[in-house]
């Protein structure tokens, strides 16, 4: 079968969900009116609340959501064939993804911006709420964790990426500088902007760094821990203006070019599926579909880690209720076309069935993380 189906019949179906649904939504459920005035108004501070220009808060949002999950989860996932991971990816986007970002972030935006954690004492009562808290800090110290290594072990393993990485943050700094200290025009900023991140990668290809195997007893892999921490330290403190926004909307502008790019390269070349529609012969140990499936592909699910971000920054600075609809629904999809590209592009990309079948029972990486999943499930 032809990948361009696959691509077809999933942007019409992500794009029905945001003309349709979503309008439905706003309208008929959450009611959205640009009568009310958002918290970023009325508890404008500077720092945290924020008027933003709805697509420079959207591709805060669709960045935030949108990291190696919807490209590992999916990739994976295809071990039990492509339909349960296209349709999940698909009609998990329209009406659980897209649905709860948009809900979690008009929710939030109602209630003078607080966190969904906070929200959530209206239901569970104080204790249950700070409870509920602690957990949450729990789960964001894991993530940042599990970040901090992959993004070390990057650093390590491809020293090219250096100068890209860290470079980003200063282009980040002088967008933010351009777009409210200057007020700059938004579209030559942003054209600007992603051609410094590209120059970044051909500067930092042709000068790769790297740390010393150790200094002062601690190796080179522990230094970027550090380092990283410091950011996210730092990052912290500062406006959101400052940083974290338009560091997000420049990267988020980058991502979608390169979904411009893999979804362009599927229609010019148009590839066979050749892995199987459902997989029965999967490697041995492999836990079953179910759950496992919605747990992998963790954006078409109703995520907690969206409903932080959600509730977290983008209530914060959302300009206009009306806007929650291109920020919040818009942004799960952002991160349904990346999904939706992974499954095309590891389903077609091999030249006859035995080829995919040998990779996705001899790969390592992949037997590794069945057999995590294995375990976590038991």
């Amino acid at each position: 079968m032809s990948s361009l189906i696959l691509v077809l019949v999933g942007l019409a179906m992500m794009a029905a969900g945001y003309l349709l649904y979503s309008k439905f939504l706003g309208k008929r459920v959450y009611q959205l009116s640009d009568a009310y005035t958002t918290p970023a108004h009325t508890m404008e501070d500077g720092v945290d609340f924020v008027p933003t220009n709805k697509y420079v808060l959207w591709g805060h949002h669709f960045t935030s959501v949108a990291g190696a999950a919807p490209i590992i989860g999916p990739a994976v996932a295809v071990i039990w064939g492509w339909v349960p991971a296209f349709l999940w990816v698909t009609l998990g986007t329209v009406f659980f993804a897209g649905m709860h970002d948009l809900g979690a972030l008009w929710a939030s935006q109602r209630h003078r911006g607080q966190s969904i954690g906070t929200l959530s004492g209206r239901y569970i009562g104080a204790r249950g709420r700070n409870l509920f808290l602690v957990v949450i800090f729990l789960l964001l110290l894991m993530v940042n964790a599990a970040f901090a290594v992959v993004i070390s072990n990057l650093l390590i393993s491809t020293p090219s990426a250096v100068i890209p990485t860290w470079g980003a943050i200063v282009v980040a700094l002088l967008i933010g500088q351009a777009i409210y200290r200057f007020n700059w025009n938004l579209p030559l900023v942003s054209v600007v902007g992603v051609a410094a991140l590209y120059g970044l990668m051909i500067w930092g290809d042709r000068m790769p760094l790297s740390l010393p195997e150790e200094m002062l007893g601690i190796p080179a892999r522990g230094w970027w821990i550090i380092f990283l921490f410091a950011y996210a330290f730092v990052a912290s403190l500062l406006p959101v203006w400052v940083l974290l926004q338009p560091r997000d909307y420049i990267n988020g502008l980058q991502l979608f070019v390169g979904l411009f790019i893999l979804y362009g390269s599927f229609f010019i070349v148009r590839p066979e599926v050749v892995a199987p529609s459902l997989r029965d012969a999967v490697p041995s140990g492999t836990p079953g579909i179910f759950p496992l499936l919605f747990v992998t592909i963790a954006c078409g699910a109703i995520s907690g880690f969206h409903g932080i971000v959600s509730s977290g920054t983008s209530s914060k600075q959302l300009d206009k209720e009306t806007d929650a609809r291109f920020v919040g629904y818009f942004g799960a999809v952002g991160e349904g076309l990346l999904a939706l590209g992974t499954i095309v592009a590891t389903t077609s990309g091999f030249k006859t069935l035995t080829t995919s079948g040998r990779t996705y029972t001899t790969n390592g990486t992949l037997a590794e993380w069945m057999r995590l999943s294995r375990a976590a499930a038991t």
